[in-house]
């Protein structure tokens, strides 16, 4: 719906330059402006695991957020390195929704294959 909106608006800003300019004169430039948005850039933040550590794929009654119950897709070995850029939030009553590799928190980080606790893993 926007980019139409959009697109009508630049036409209209056309139309109406073209109105506006004296019929002598030589065309004048279009006013429109570029109204695409800006491409989304790749992610580059690579993170190492601490430790070996299970890749968790939330499971049918998790919701979209993985638990320390949810079904392994694969284990990183120590050392391994990961891309992720976004995070899950797991949102608990109380207490801290998981307590992993020396650490809890409520943040998984989403990897290929799953969510893995970001206690788990450091930054590189």
């Amino acid at each position: 719906m926007t980019r139409r909106w959009m697109t009508a608006a630049a036409m209209a800003a056309a139309t109406l330059t073209a109105l506006i300019a004296p019929a002598g004169a030589e065309a004048a430039p279009a006013l429109t402006a570029a109204v695409h948005a800006p491409a989304a850039k790749d992610c580059t933040t690579m993170w190492k695991a601490r430790e070996g550590v299970a890749v968790r794929r939330p499971g049918r009654l998790d919701g979209p957020v993985a638990t320390m119950h949810s079904p392994i897709d694969h284990y990183l070995k120590k050392g391994e390195a990961v891309r992720s850029c976004v995070v899950a939030i797991a949102r608990t009553s109380s207490g801290p929704a998981y307590r992993a590799c020396g650490g809890e928190g409520h943040i998984w980080r989403i990897v290929r294959g799953g969510q893995v606790p970001q206690a788990c893993l450091r930054r590189v």
